[in-house]
């Protein structure tokens, strides 16, 4: 039996997670749940798992959470310092990282260090410092198993291979909701047409990455990492069913590709149990009727964002942060509404010109960059 700690589990993976649990008691006992402030659902979670701790993010809702789970023998902490904390020091022998954004670097730095493997959603943590955090696994000996679908594809093709016969990786896209809207129909979108994704159900802030495919991007840099990639060696390819999930080509001419339904349990479940392969009652993807697999090119012209993680990962250092940060920044005000869609890569762009470059920097920079990012990028929305 697996003990883990599910860091961010009241979000979209986090209670995907939770699900995986449920449906294989005897082989996860899960040790520790973490929520910024959806209160509720992290009580309600921490009962039906038995969790030994319990962390609300949210220092407000502290009180509230030791109250709905008094009497259970559940241990309530509250604040970012005590995530760290525990994910150091108690007992696991997996971490699924599922918080969003930034905020999920420094706890999983603090797992690797405590010599626990990692099943990796936080996408950010690599695309942030994914020199520290690659660096950091190799020192300790962690394995980081990757969540994200299309990761996970690539992790799955390459079991039992070499990797130095990979020639190349194809990453697929589904092109999210506006795959053929012309440029004029893009500045017109709206928060609600956005989070209306054609394939996948996931939270508002990968939904809207998603529709700009910052997400793609996003993926491209977590790529280079988990992989030991060269940027030139991961390619996009708009895939709008979703079933091939990515592929992998190799020194033969030779390609590989995992498929599936897109259901993002699949990839949770893999990870959870690698090496092992769980039984499940998903869905299954059918060949009766036969359905056509169409495949595109992204058009960076309408979709900028995935040009710009591509720049960011070229020009490395400290780069890649600021685009996180200031990307963080963009949607979370288009979905306030304070800026339009198109205006999200330019508040990106002139975040990114207005921000130093440091060529190697530490993990403090990296903090000290992502918050100028955010209060560079919040300056330029509020002046639009």
């Amino acid at each position: 039996m697996k003990k883990i700690i599910i860091l961010g589990s009241t979000g979209s993976i986090g209670t995907q997670t939770i699900e995986v649990v449920k449906t294989h008691p005897d082989k996860f006992k899960v040790e520790m749940l973490t929520a910024n402030s959806s209160a509720d659902l992290l009580i309600e979670q921490a009962k039906a798992v038995n969790s030994k701790y319990v962390v609300i993010a949210n220092k407000s809702y502290y009180e509230y959470v030791r109250a709905g789970l008094f009497g259970t023998g559940i241990t309530v902490l509250s604040g970012s310092t005590a995530i760290n904390d525990l994910v150091a020091s108690i007992d696991a022998d997996l971490v699924v990282t599922a918080m969003v954004g930034f905020a999920g670097l420094i706890p999983t730095l603090k797992a690797i260090e405590s010599r626990k493997n990692i099943a990796l959603a936080n996408k950010e943590t690599l695309v942030v410092a994914g020199d520290l955090v690659t660096e950091a696994a190799r020192k300790h000996s962690v394995q980081i198993i990757p969540v994200d679908s299309e990761h996970s594809a690539i992790f799955q093709c390459l079991q039992g291979e070499n990797p130095t016969s990979v020639e190349k990786i194809v990453l697929t896209a589904s092109g999210g909701p506006f795959r053929n809207y012309s440029l004029e129909q893009l500045k017109h979108v709206t928060p609600e047409n956005a989070l209306k994704h054609p394939n996948w159900s996931m939270g508002a802030k990968i939904t809207i990455d998603s529709a700009t495919m910052m997400n793609k991007g996003l993926e491209v840099i977590e790529a280079r990492w988990l992989f030991d990639l060269r940027p030139d060696q991961i390619d996009v390819v708009i895939h709008p069913q979703s079933i091939i999930h990515s592929l992998v080509q190799f020194s033969d001419g030779s390609i590989k590709a995992q498929m599936g339904l897109p259901d993002m349990r699949l990839p949770i479940q893999y990870a959870m149990a690698y090496p092992n392969r769980l039984p499940n009652t998903f869905e299954r993807y059918k060949f009766d009727p036969i359905h056509s697999l169409t495949f595109e090119k992204p058009d960076t012209q309408k979709f900028p964002c995935l040009k710009i993680a591509y720049e960011a990962l070229i020009k490395k250092g400290n780069h890649a942060c600021i685009v996180n940060a200031a990307n963080e920044i963009a949607v979370a005000a288009f979905l306030q509404k304070k800026i339009g869609f198109t205006q999200i890569p330019e508040i990106i762009l002139q975040t990114v010109e207005k921000i130093a470059k440091i060529d190697h920097p530490t993990l403090q920079d990296y903090i000290e960059t992502d918050v100028e990012s955010r209060v560079v990028a919040t300056s330029l929305i509020e002046k639009t």
